[in-house]
């Protein structure tokens, strides 16, 4: 059976400093899953504990306080609306969620791609060099994978994100092409067998048709290697929501993803 659409597990809401739109609500949200028939959808918020060492100046503010400001969130009985997060992982590898608060979240996604923040997630010798971000992309995915994480909640957020090179599209694309197979087949291989879930993010997908085969290489290695997959729009802005549904279906049926592919979530 075909890859179904029935979910969307990294929306941010106003509560995010990146969004702080007034009309991202959760009850916005919670329509935008009804009107596209969604079973399923989690709040993702951008989140760093207060305990945590190595936060930016950014993610300082956006402690679990701040993140619980969301709850209760809206119920509704044809659809599940988790309460997760949008942690970070800083360039000495620490990521900003400790175990005492992962019964927290019903889902825990953690980017290793936000390598636009000079300083906090790449060091300023590295942030002209292609083969630095090359590198940086294996490194920092592996340190992760070795974590005594919770893997069955947890998803890796967009890992063809624009952000690991913004300086032009052309930089971002070469970095991608820089990334060694064997090390996308051990990383992949590793994810796997720890059960977590692989991101197949709107941005990320809003390829051009002659980008696809670079785009896509590395989450065709991660199928072949017995990765699962989940949906996630990581809308800011009720816009965002416009084109979601027609940009998952373009990026399952390039990736011909059946539903024995999908990452469900273990509680």
């Amino acid at each position: 059976m075909k890859y179904q659409i029935d979910h969307d597990l990294h929306i941010h809401s106003q509560i995010s400093l990146c969004s702080k739109d007034p009309e991202q609500t959760t009850a916005r949200i919670l329509q935008y899953a009804k009107d596209n028939g969604l079973r399923q959808i989690c709040l993702t918020d951008h989140y760093w504990d207060d305990t945590q060492p190595g936060a930016s100046s950014w993610y300082q503010k956006q402690t679990f306080a701040h993140v619980a400001q969301a709850l209760p969130l809206p119920e509704d009985d044809g659809v599940e609306f988790l309460f997760g997060c949008e942690t970070d992982m800083d360039r000495f590898f620490t990521i900003g969620i400790p175990p005492q608060r992962f019964e927290d979240f019903a889902f825990i996604i953690i980017p290793t791609t936000h390598l636009h923040m000079t300083g906090f997630t790449i060091a300023e010798e590295w942030a002209d060099s292609h083969e630095k971000r090359a590198e940086l992309w294996v490194k920092r995915l592996d340190a992760l994978l070795d974590m005594p994480l919770p893997f069955h909640k947890v998803g890796i957020a967009h890992l063809a994100c624009g952000m690991i090179f913004r300086r032009s599209r052309e930089d971002y694309l070469r970095v991608l092409e820089l990334l060694p197979s064997a090390e996308l087949e051990r990383l992949f291989s590793k994810a796997a067998k720890l059960g977590c879930g692989i991101e197949l993010n709107q941005s990320d997908m809003s390829f051009a048709d002659e980008e696809a085969d670079r785009v896509l290489q590395m989450f065709r290695v991660a199928k072949s290697c017995g990765c699962k997959f989940y949906l996630g729009s990581d809308a800011h802005h009720p816009e965002n929501f416009a084109k979601t549904k027609a940009i998952f279906e373009r990026a399952v049926a390039l990736l011909e993803l059946q539903e024995s592919d999908k990452f469900h979530l273990q509680k």
